[in-house]
């Protein structure tokens, strides 16, 4: 499941990308077959990591001089890469989970090359909020939630950074009304038969991508879209 949109987010050939807590590795082997890239996924979750690797080999190509993956264990408040060293940063549903935010996007404009492109998703707030309001092991769950972002303080606080911002959506409207059911009946959702019902739904949704439910989601993620996704640009010295 998707939340970049690599319309907005063009991949060069030859591109250095990273995927900043790329768990089990959707957007970092979405960018490998995207484009002719070195791919990079960093993320702390060494299960995560290795889910990410077997998922990678259904996608594989023989290496070339444009075209590379690799996966690494590695803390994002301190990242084992140079600065100026990547072309194009992901940090997808991260930042919510992370006690000092902000300074892993201090090491995201550390490694970004002038000119270079940063994708940041977050939980949109209101449908965040109904969550936390409905059930209090959500986000106090073992890494779940730390906050609730609003939008635009975090686009300001990345624009403060030395980042343009360029564009802004939101995505996955049919998964917010999930997590509402799966937050109102907490403690026997793995049985609750609406959430197993509603998941079946998703997973269809998700595998056969028919045009009545994409249509609908695309309609809906104005006004319930679970993520908001924002597009910035790193500024080029004078």
């Amino acid at each position: 499941m998707k939340t970049v949109d690599f319309r907005h987010f063009h991949l060069n050939r030859g591109d250095r990308v990273l995927d900043l807590g790329c768990g089990e590795g959707r957007h970092v082997i979405s960018a490998y077959v995207e484009g002719d890239i070195t791919a990079v996924g960093v993320d702390l979750c060494l299960n995560d990591l290795q889910t990410a690797q077997t998922r990678f080999a259904d996608f594989n190509e023989p290496a070339n001089e444009h075209k590379a993956f690799g996966l690494a264990n590695a803390d994002a408040l301190n990242l084992p890469f140079a600065d100026n060293s990547f072309d194009k940063v992901i940090c997808s549903e991260v930042l919510e989970h992370i006690p000092d935010y902000a300074a892993v996007l201090k090491e995201i404009e550390r490694i970004l090359k002038p000119g270079g492109l940063f994708c940041a998703s977050v939980p949109r707030a209101w449908p965040e909020q109904i969550c936390w309001a409905l059930s209090e092991a959500y986000h106090k769950v073992e890494g779940g939630h730390l906050r609730i972002f609003k939008a635009s303080q975090l686009r300001k606080q990345i624009q403060n950074l030395g980042f343009r911002f360029y564009r802004r959506h939101w995505a996955h409207a049919l998964h917010s009304p999930y997590w509402w059911l799966k937050c109102a009946f907490w403690d026997g959702q793995d049985s609750n038969p609406l959430i197993k019902q509603y998941h079946r739904f998703l997973v269809w949704d998700l595998m056969d991508r028919p045009l009545f439910t994409r249509t609908l989601e695309a309609g809906l993620n104005p006004v319930l879209g679970k993520s908001v996704v924002m597009y910035f640009e790193k500024a080029t010295p004078a």
